[in-house]
Formats: structure tokens, sequence, C-alpha cells
């Protein structure tokens, strides 16, 4: 007999003399259709997917620094499109898990945009609802996503800046303390944590532990303060370097200037080497630069820590070093500001 004449045989209907043929023995996806369960080894949540962000070579912005090797993560990969994915969403599971993130309690922070489309996003997923104090001068395209995820959106005066934001939160927190979960990224130690465990582990893997320099700009300071202390640990030779807009009034949105501003509860001065000041033009100039010449759409901050990455590259003359930055988000949430068409 064929194959095929033995697949018919078979398939053949029973007469009745015979015993049925066997059924084949149900796979693991049959099973959980049968139950009316979801299969959840495939494919990733979104708060899985948040990290793991590459590096990429800048080299064009570095051709006349032989020796220099420039690093950005590029985090506008998370699924909410900047590195504020990695601080809300361990905001946010440490909040369920103690409990404080409980049903029917709303998400409440001050935020400049980015930290507030990642809560907004994740509540937007999971099921709760988001309440955020902004400055009203954030870019257009910032509040078009967060009306797009259904965030409430309470805005505060732009001469405030953030700590006008950071005011009002603490305001309604303090009224409503049975109606928020006030995550308050500033204070809350799982915005540091989270690139302690995250952003550096990942940073001294990818440049397989040949890490010199870490340059970061500081906001909350959750990104500098979280993989300093890790890389430090894992190389107390690697330098890291905290960059800061030069003047209270900036352009650089999610930027602090620490002496003006209300200093975060999490940030340790102690912990950079040294702090280098940007000035907002400078930030706007490698944005174009890099949008121009390396291909590459970056957003305000990103472009700061550029300009302050080539400025400790420049000081190291003919030295051997590999700088890594981030690159906080993409230019796409800043396409409506001038800067990118004057010269």
């Amino acid at each position: 007999m064929t194959q095929s004449s033995a697949k018919m045989a078979q398939n053949a209907p029973s007469n009745g003399s015979e015993e049925p043929a066997a059924k084949p023995a149900s796979t693991n996806l049959d099973l959980h259709n049968q139950r009316g369960l979801v299969r959840t080894d495939l494919g990733l949540s979104l708060l899985d997917s948040i990290g793991n962000t590459p590096l990429l070579r800048l080299d064009r912005v570095t051709e006349d620094l032989p020796g220099v090797t420039l690093l950005g993560k590029a985090e506008w990969y998370n699924p909410g499109g900047s590195v504020k994915d990695r601080a809300a969403g361990k905001i946010v599971r440490e909040g369920r898990c103690s409990g404080q993130l409980s049903s029917g309690k709303i998400l409440l922070d001050a935020t400049s945009g980015n930290t507030g489309i990642a809560y907004a996003m994740l509540g937007a997923a999971e099921g709760f609802p988001v309440t955020l104090c902004m400055p009203e001068n954030v870019s257009h395209e910032r509040k078009q996503i967060l009306h797009g995820y259904g965030a409430n959106v309470l805005y505060t005066d732009p001469g405030d800046g953030s700590d006008g934001a950071i005011r009002l939160a603490r305001e309604l927190a303090a009224k409503h303390p049975d109606k928020y979960f006030y995550a308050d990224q500033y204070s809350n130690d799982a915005n540091w944590q989270a690139h302690y465990q995250g952003t550096a582990n990942e940073i001294w893997q990818q440049t397989q532990g040949s890490v010199t320099h870490f340059i970061a700009m500081l906001g909350t300071s959750g990104t500098f303060v979280g993989t300093t202390r890790r890389l430090k640990e894992l190389n107390p030779k690697i330098r890291c370097i905290s960059l800061q807009p030069d003047s209270a009034f900036h352009g650089i949105e999610g930027a602090k200037h620490m002496p003006s501003a209300i200093v975060p509860k999490i940030y340790d001065a102690r912990l950079a080497d040294q702090n280098l000041e940007i000035a907002t033009e400078d930030a706007y100039a490698m944005a174009r630069r890099l949008s121009r010449e390396a291909g590459l759409l970056v957003g305000i901050s990103a472009a700061a820590a550029v300009v302050g990455s080539l400025k400790i590259a420049q000081q190291l003359a003919l030295k051997q070093a590999v700088i890594v930055t981030i690159l906080a988000d993409s230019g796409d949430k800043y396409l409506s500001e001038r800067f990118w068409t004057e010269e």
C-alpha cells in the first residue's frame, strides 16, 4: 500500500464493524482553545516589551575624534517611545504589587510629557485611569498623544515649569488620598531602580564591559542615578557625567536646572564625576545636525546629551574611549517646534 493509499484508508469512515480510528493527541493550543484559555507563552505584554533598546553608533559626529566610540541608547524603541517607559513601568508594577494602585484608584503624577505618555499607555492597556499635571507649554505632539490614550490632563502655568506641575499634583494627592495613587516619579525609588536593574546592565552587556564613560541629562534624575550606581558597581573606573540646562529658563523639555528647581528626592549629586551645563541653542543645533548628517531624528534632550558627550570626547584628546549616552526619545514629538527650520 502506498503512503497516499494508507492515508485514505486511515481517514475512511467506519462501517460499524471496525473500531474508529484513534484521534491524534491534542496539542497545547487545542487544549487551550477547548478550555477557553489564552496562551500566555506567545508574544509579550506591553510591560514586558519595555527595555532592551539598541545602542546606535554615532560615527558621523566623532569623525575627527580618533579613538572615541560614541554610542546612543535608542530609547524610542520602547513601546511608549521614550526612556520614561522604564520608570513608569517599574512604578506601575510596584504600585500594583504593594496594593497602592488598587482597583478604582486613579494614578496621579506630574510630568513634562514622556512619563505621562508612558502612564497613559499603561493605564489604557491595564484598565486604570490616569490624571496628569503638566506645563501648558509642552509640545503639541505630546498633548495629542496623551489625549489619544485618554488621559485626564491638568495644565499648569508655563512660567512655573515642571515645578508648577509638581505642586499641583502634591496638592491634589494631599486633598484626596483615597482617590489617587500618587506615583511621584521625583521621589519614587522605583524610578532609579528601573535603570539600576535594566538600563545599566544592558549597557554593560551591549558594550561587553568596555564602556568607559556614561553621560545623561538630568530630569527626575532617575536614569542617571540608577544607571550610574550599577555601572560603578560593575567597574568603579567608569566615568559618569551628568548634564543639565545652563539656566532656569531653557527649552530642553524634560530636563531640570537643579540650582533653581525643586530637587528630586531621588537625586544624589555625589554620584557624578562631573557635571556639565548645556545651552538650549546648542541642543537645537545638534538635533538639526543629527537629522541631516546622521539620519537620526532625535528629541531635544537626546540632542543635548550628544552635545555633552562631544564635550567630554574632545577633552580626551587621543585617548581610547567608549562613551554611552541616552537618546531619551525621537524627534517626532517636537516636529511643531520652529528650531527645525532655523539656521
